[in-house]
């Protein structure tokens, strides 16, 4: 196999929703990577749960193979698969080979990345609630640490379904390899690796507030070895486990509701401390939504102007013009609130409108979130009409096919009363915010791909070009789109003078984009996640009370919807933009929901939008 195609040409690729060509070795050299080498990083044992999984063959692996081409993984790295199904170490590694053929293209693979990511797989076949599994695994794990470099660190990343994560988390603890407290540090308590990003925070200088200082290390818990003893930080330091680190992924959805989500993080905070638990969010990875950090906070440009007194309102739309295709089943349990509103866009909303932080570290970041979170305004449970909305899908047309209803789909009940768009507005009760509103929306079999969060500002106060707007509407007030995907980057739209004698607007775009300026696009979410794991950098995790506070917003939604008459349910068309009622729901304040287009060789345009 061998190398044909740049980082920019596999992503184009990648955009249109094929996977080939994405990552080549000579795209290593294309462009510096943003990640550190792997000799910078600690070696590790990365164990996928569900390894056999959808999750694990669509993104996990390609991510894996990605970071190889760049030389971005460990020196001393192996995957370790956990499953039911009977396989052995040689079966799973042509496994994972066939994921990386099946996304890149087997002509695009680069064989030597792959001998570096796949060279030596190894497979714990049992029942996630079998106690010999986690027998089996730790004898894996110990023979690894022996003779392949692991260093006691290990990566417990949950691939599976979310009623499996209780029952793995109490397997761990039962098997002695949850480790409670082992949350970073180097193997032999030798000090980290110095290099760019590297630390617990990562992105910032440190992770000592708030949760980090209320949950400190415990004794063990039941079963745990007690060649794991964790040393006891230095002043203003962090801790070091003189045994390896012990991390754990956990994949969305975090639990159903308020209730469940607390008993998971109950759960986990049982097991492991809060620093070694990873609520992951591909979302927050993506390079536009972490540049907005930066956006807000490192130009004096618009952190001035980002309030009440100069932003009329913020729309947040997630669209997928798919359907469920085979996730019929999993739909069916979550809807478009749970699957998308919860997880992802409060999580951007909570960036959008959060405090600045005082220092730029994962806790204080996470600190802000969470407070940002507590003074949304709740929403009455008797007036939710008000503030939500939900739809399904009918039969439509996209790009110029005939597409099924969605209770004509795969594993969907023909009388299904799932929602497959949902929007809603929350109002956030603070002095930066009082009287803005933040309308949120997500919906599947919509007219475009679309994720992009718009700050819409207020029109000047004073109207001096009144005869020049005649006719035309009024003056269009400035906008502000960061694109979170398929093309990254944002625009900036103000308005300016017609060329010619006459005083006559127009608005104009200033546009940036990541494909067009940068020689190398963006890594992808997944390959962001992955390498900040292994590094110890929560920045972009969610933390227990931040899930739980996201939850108890949604709450009086959640309730009404699932007490409400059965034929109260609105539709609307596939290739549309969602019910009618959404549309209300914005026009009662006076707005109109953007129907965003764009294309790199036109420019940006809006589609009708305020």
């Amino acid at each position: 196999m061998t190398p044909k195609m740049t980082r920019a040409q596999g992503s184009s690729a990648e955009r249109e929703g094929k996977g080939d060509g994405a990552a080549v070795a000579r795209r290593a050299t294309a462009a510096p990577s943003p990640f550190p080498s792997g000799s910078a990083l600690e070696p590790c044992a990365l164990v996928i749960f569900g390894v056999t999984g959808d999750l694990a063959h669509r993104k996990l692996i390609p991510a894996l193979y990605d970071l190889a081409c760049h030389g971005v993984l460990p020196d001393a790295f192996t995957i370790v698969g956990v499953g039911r199904r009977p396989l052995d170490d040689e079966i799973m590694r042509d496994r994972l080979l066939q994921a990386v053929d099946d996304h890149y293209g087997e002509e695009q693979a680069d064989g030597e990345a792959c001998e570096r990511v796949l060279r030596a797989p190894r497979y714990v076949q049992g029942g996630f609630d079998d106690p010999a599994t986690y027998e089996r695994l730790a004898a894996v794990l110990d023979e690894l640490d022996r003779h392949g470099g692991t260093a006691g660190n290990r990566v417990f990343y949950l691939a599976t379904p979310p009623s499996q994560f209780p029952v793995i988390v109490r397997g761990l603890a039962a098997g002695g390899l949850a480790r409670r407290g082992a949350w970073a540090g180097t193997s032999a308590g030798a000090p980290r690796a110095s290099h760019p990003g590297a630390g617990v925070a990562g992105r910032g200088a440190r992770a000592t507030t708030h949760e980090a200082a209320a949950d400190p290390p415990g004794p063990p818990s039941s079963g745990e070895p007690a060649r794991t003893a964790v040393a006891p930080p230095a002043p203003g330091g962090p801790a070091v486990s003189v045994h390896g680190w012990t991390r754990i992924v956990v994949e969305k959805p975090f639990g159903r509701d308020l209730a469940s989500a607390a008993e998971l993080n109950a759960i986990l905070r049982e097991v492991f401390d809060e620093r070694q638990v990873y609520r992951i969010d591909h979302y927050l990875a993506k390079e536009t939504v972490q540049n907005l950090l930066v956006l807000r906070f490192a130009n004096t440009l618009f952190e001035p102007i980002w309030n009440r007194r100069y932003v009329d309102h913020v729309q947040i739309t997630a669209a997928e013009t798919l359907g469920v295709e085979h996730r019929g089943t999993y739909y069916e349990e979550a809807g478009a609130l749970r699957d998308m509103i919860k997880p992802h866009l409060v999580q951007l909303f909570a960036l959008v409108a959060m405090e600045p932080p005082v220092t730029f570290d994962a806790e204080a970041i996470r600190d802000e979130k969470v407070k940002l979170l507590r003074a949304v305004r709740p929403i009455p449970r008797d007036r939710v009409d008000l503030f939500a909305v939900r739809g399904q899908y009918v039969r439509g047309v996209i790009d110029g096919g005939t597409v099924p209803a969605y209770r004509e789909e795969p594993k969907v009940a023909p009388d299904s009363i799932t929602e497959t768009y949902a929007a809603i507005k929350l109002l956030v009760d603070n002095w930066r915010w009082q009287g803005v509103p933040f309308y949120l929306r997500t919906g599947k079999r919509l007219a475009r791909r679309v994720t992009e969060i718009a700050i819409q500002f207020r029109k000047p106060p004073v109207l001096l070009f009144r005869d020049a707007v005649a006719g035309q509407g009024g003056l269009v007030p400035d906008q502000l789109v960061l694109r979170v995907q398929p093309d990254e980057g944002f625009s900036l739209r103000i308005e300016s003078k017609v060329p010619g004698q006459e005083v006559a607007l127009q608005p104009v775009y200033m546009d940036y984009s990541y494909g067009s300026s940068l020689r190398e696009l963006p890594f992808s979410a997944y390959e962001t996640v992955l390498v900040d794991v292994i590094q110890g950098d929560i920045t972009l995790f969610k933390r227990g009370d931040q899930v739980e506070e996201a939850w108890g917003t949604m709450a009086p939604i959640l309730e009404a919807w699932s007490t409400a008459p059965r034929g109260r349910l609105p539709i609307y068309e596939a290739g549309m933009w969602g019910p009618e009622a959404a549309d209300a729901l914005v026009a009662r304040d006076g707005n109109a929901w953007r129907r965003p287009e764009w294309g790199l060789e036109g420019g940006p345009r809006d589609g009708g939008a305020p």
